[in-house]
């Protein structure tokens, strides 16, 4: 059987809309047949162990419409970044990765990361998981 091609997402801004952007990116390439890694670095990591990821929020250059945006958001009934990251799973092959060294940089406890990913792995591993990637983001 032939192997999927492998997408991967470097998560490292936790802010909604570039998590918005790994959660339907990473969906879509599951539900076209993509094996999808998304590895999530420093501040995802930091964000899902406080349980913030679907926490609406914004840099702080986009302040002036961060108020109309989230209001349209919800008007619009767009899925949560958690829900979204869960339908990805449904519909494809879509996993999350925590770096491990990121848990430590964050002082994160991995309990509160570990429920969230199917695995937490050091640099070496990561990059042998994602090696040979057809795809490679850095968001």
């Amino acid at each position: 059987m032939p192997q999927m091609p492998k997408f991967v997402i470097f998560a490292h801004n936790a802010t909604y809309d570039k998590l918005h952007q790994v959660a339907t990116i990473g969906m879509t390439a599951a539900a076209m047949g993509k094996d999808v890694i998304v590895v999530l670095l420093f501040w995802t990591i930091k964000k899902l162990a406080e349980g913030k990821i679907d926490q609406i929020d914004f840099p702080p250059e986009y302040a002036g419409s961060a108020e109309e945006v989230a209001r349209l958001l919800k008007e619009k009934k767009v899925p949560k970044i958690s829900e979204m990251f869960q339908d990805a799973k449904h519909v494809g092959k879509f996993r999350l990765i925590a770096c491990s060294a990121g848990l430590e940089y964050m002082g994160v406890d991995s309990a509160a990361v570990e429920k969230n990913v199917e695995e937490v792995l050091g640099l070496p591993a990561i990059i042998s998981l994602t090696a040979g990637a057809e795809t490679t983001l850095f968001i």
